[in-house]
């Protein structure tokens, strides 16, 4: 390696180079492993060529041996400060200029709040500050208290991996090889990370050391702290906005979920009261009518009579979901789901200007390396009108003189604009594809059970057979909707505690072992970079599927809330333990990822909005199609009296006979007559079945009667009303609630003119500066008739 190699100087907690003052920015790894001649010196000389790139660039370098391994090195990254200004303009980074003098509102309920947040003495508030686009020649305009405090270590992680990601590797004719990933892959390098600045249980005895990584633990991965609000400032600060974006929404989720619990919760104390005082259960319990009723085999051959009053059981839990208040519930989830999405954007406004991040899209995103290796068209900038080859972006070897360093610095910001949309473009492409692969995947059980099974099963005598061999299935005794419950409660009880057991062990296990093989003598003092080695790495895709497991969650809790009002209170107490799963592993067991820009949750946010208008239908189909509840408002409403009932007054009296047709048992045929019966099948001619047929010897027997009719009719009603309700209810919150509270629009308008003023006294200034020592001149010849010799 073209560095020289430096010994560990028995400080474990510096992130300093050996000289205690240059800032490790960023650490690359390597390993010297027993290899073919030719492979081995085709990894060095890419190896020395990246050193050599990024040297030119600025960067510094130091190489630093294993203390566990001798063929490991450590090459450690250092940004000094001209080049961080260079980077800092590049990609737009914004910086303080003034401290914000706009005043704070405070919620009613901030005394409550105040229980639940974290110790002030260990996570102190950040300082608010107006900020600007940071420019070199404007330095003077920005608050520089402290040169080696004024980029936060975040900003210059950040700012190192941009170099690294675009460092050249190899160059064969007009084909340039580029990027830390690409070295990654290949083995040049076996890791690249920015370091943790100090163990998560233990504070750092270098005095220069924020100890965030410590305070973030204590007061916030600890499940201690389950209870606790979340420091998303020092969480943003930390690890990067991506990362304190997706911590910010899973804790407004689940904070918005504690209304809907509480609400679910009290449906299914309605359900659970009233199920023995269902007619209807109560009449399949009896033994006078359904001891009395025998039912139909339900499949061919193998299937038996058996005895409605067997499904009591199956009947009366099914009144504790398939009831009025369960309909109510998901009227009312409907409408919690838009005020959901419609307060969380309200609330991401206010993340977009507390962290800098409203105008991201258009100044700081920057193209993936990948993309601009293969782009290698021409085109037109449209805001600069420049013509551009995205090929040749930011990879041109800078000059070393200040001069050539400022003219390329522009060249980024400028032709980078055309590729933003191919990157978004990217990302959400990504997103998309992969969470519709995993809607298949993960609901399509639940929409089978509540939509196709039990569905077009024909009638016992000419049963409904598909591709004419395979018998459509019917649901369980007790119907479809107890089955779709039970699926959901494995879903959301079982498999999310065995999917956090999971998230917690395999990481730590993965830890463990590695350190029981690498660690052989235990008693050496280990410095900070090699600790960090020795985690795992948070692959590109982690946070994606965080978010695709939440938002996996969030489809379960509205798409089919109507069989289940228990879901959002399951959902709730799995998110209060995820937080602190998710918060545990990225802080204890995973080294520190670089941080990242985000201004929102990116495609996650029109998928949920789909999600939530597919809820409305779902609810509305499984109200209709799958429980019975509109069946038995149609039997209460009108064929439980006069002309179609003989009752006098409305009543459920006798819908249990009513809803189950009659077929003789004597029209089986062949293939679907049961091959045994049971002992008390003695001389019985009919059985029954669930639909409304007209019985044997009708003149349309075993067709559609009537009540079916009926019944079609008042489901296609009720989706119909319930939709066009819900969705106008929708569309007039989704109105009334602007998107960017108006404190937020305040102060960005007035952020954008503290930025105007100052930056224009930054320029006169800068013009005075030029224009002094000609006005020196034209006062030292006010008085003389001579030629004035102007400096230029």
């Amino acid at each position: 390696f073209p560095v020289d190699s430096q010994k560990f100087n028995n400080q474990p907690d510096s992130l300093f180079f050996n000289d205690g003052q240059r800032r490790i920015d960023f650490v690359l790894v390597y390993e010297d492993e027993d290899k073919k001649e030719f492979e081995k010196r085709y990894t060095f000389q890419r190896r020395k060529v990246s050193a050599f790139y990024l040297m030119v660039r600025g960067l510094e370098l130091e190489a630093s041996r294993s203390v566990l391994d001798d063929k490991v090195v450590f090459v450690k990254v250092h940004m000094p400060w001209e080049v961080l200004c260079t980077y800092a303009e590049v990609l737009h980074i914004k910086l303080p200029i003034q401290p914000n003098d706009l005043s704070q509102s405070s919620s009613p309920f901030s005394w409550l709040t105040k229980l639940c947040e974290p110790s002030k003495d260990v996570i102190q508030p950040e300082v608010d500050y107006f900020t600007a686009p940071f420019e070199k020649d404007r330095i003077d305009s920005f608050c520089v208290k402290d040169r080696a405090q004024f980029f936060a270590p975040d900003m210059r992680s950040r700012m190192a991996y941009y170099v690294l990601s675009r460092a050249y590797y190899e160059v064969r004719g007009d084909v340039k090889k580029f990027g830390i990933n690409k070295l990654l892959d290949g083995g040049v390098y076996k890791a690249a990370f920015p370091l943790h600045d100090s163990r998560f249980n233990v504070k750092s005895t270098d005095v220069q050391c924020a100890n965030e990584r410590y305070r973030l633990y204590q007061e916030w991965a600890h499940p201690k702290n389950f209870y606790k609000t979340q420091p998303l400032d020092l969480i943003r600060k930390y690890y990067g906005e991506k990362i304190g974006i997706y911590f910010a929404w899973l804790g407004f989720y689940t904070y918005m979920l504690a209304g809907a619990a509480i609400v679910g919760l009290g449906c299914f104390i309605y359900g659970y009261q009233t199920q023995h005082t269902s007619t209807w259960s109560k009449e399949v319990c009896d033994p006078l009518i359904g001891g009395r009723i025998v039912m139909c085999p339900q499949c061919d051959k193998e299937c038996t009579y058996w005895m409605l009053n067997s499904t009591c059981d199956s009947s009366k839990k099914l009144c504790i979901f398939d009831n009025f208040g369960t309909l109510v519930f998901a009227v009312f989830m409907s409408i919690w789901v838009t005020l959901f999405l419609e307060f969380w954007k309200r609330y991401q406004a206010e993340l977009e200007y507390e962290w800098d991040t409203v105008q991201f899209l258009e100044q700081e995103e920057q193209p993936r390396p990948e993309y601009e290796a293969k782009c290698c068209h021409e085109r037109i900038n449209p805001i600069t009108k420049v013509g551009t080859t995205s090929h040749v972006i930011g990879l041109h070897t800078w000059s070393r003189t200040l001069k050539v360093q400022r003219l390329r610095s522009d060249t980024p910001g400028q032709t980078s604009t055309p590729l933003l949309c191919a990157l978004t473009e990217y990302e959400n492409s990504l997103t998309l594809k992969m969470f519709l692969f995993q809607f298949v995947n993960y609901y399509s059980s639940c929409f089978y059970i509540a939509f196709f099974k039990g569905k077009l099963v024909g009638f016992p005598g000419k049963p409904v057979y598909w591709l004419g061999t395979y018998r459509n299935e019917e649901c369980d005794p007790g119907g479809c909707l107890i089955e779709l419950t039970t699926q959901l409660t494995v879903i959301m009880g079982g498999k999310a505690i065995w999917n956090n057991i999971q998230e917690v062990l395999f990481p730590w296990v993965k830890n463990l072992i590695s350190r029981c093989c690498k660690r052989v003598r235990s008693e050496k003092v280990i410095p900070r970079w090699e600790q960090d080695f020795q985690l795992q790495a948070y692959g590109a895709l982690g946070l994606f599927y965080e978010y695709l497991e939440m938002v996996i969650q969030f489809g379960f809790v509205t798409l089919f809330v109507a069989s289940f009002p228990l879901a959002p209170l399951l959902a709730f107490l799995n998110n209060v333990v995820e937080i602190r799963v998710d918060a545990w592993k990225i802080t204890t067991q995973f080294r520190r990822m670089v941080p990242e820009k985000a201004q929102d949750i990116g495609a996650w946010q029109p998928i949920l909005q789909a999600v939530a208008i597919l809820a409305v239908a779902t609810n509305a189909m499984i109200t209709a199609f799958t429980s019975d509840m509109i069946p038995r408002l149609v039997y209460y409403w009108s064929f439980s009296v006069f002309p179609y009932g003989d009752h006098p007054n409305h009543t459920m009296e006798g819908y249990i006979n009513g809803s189950l047709s009659v077929f003789d048992i004597r029209n089986f045929s062949t293939e679907s007559e049961p091959l045994t019966k049971p002992y008390w099948f003695q001389n019985i001619t009919t059985c029954r079945y669930r639909d409304f047929r007209y019985p044997p010897g009708h003149p349309w027997e075993y067709q559609h009667n009537i009540y079916y009719w009926h019944v079609i009719a008042a489901k296609l009603a009720f989706i119909i009303v319930l939709e066009h309700v819900v969705y106008l209810t929708k569309f007039i919150l989704c109105y009334m609630i602007p998107d960017v509270p108006l404190a937020v629009k305040e102060k960005i308008k007035r952020e954008k003119y503290l930025t105007q003023v100052i930056l224009h006294e930054a320029n006169l200034k800068l013009v005075s500066k030029h224009l002094k020592p000609i006005v020196n001149i034209l006062k030292e010849h006010e008085d003389k008739d001579s030629e004035i010799d102007l400096p230029f």
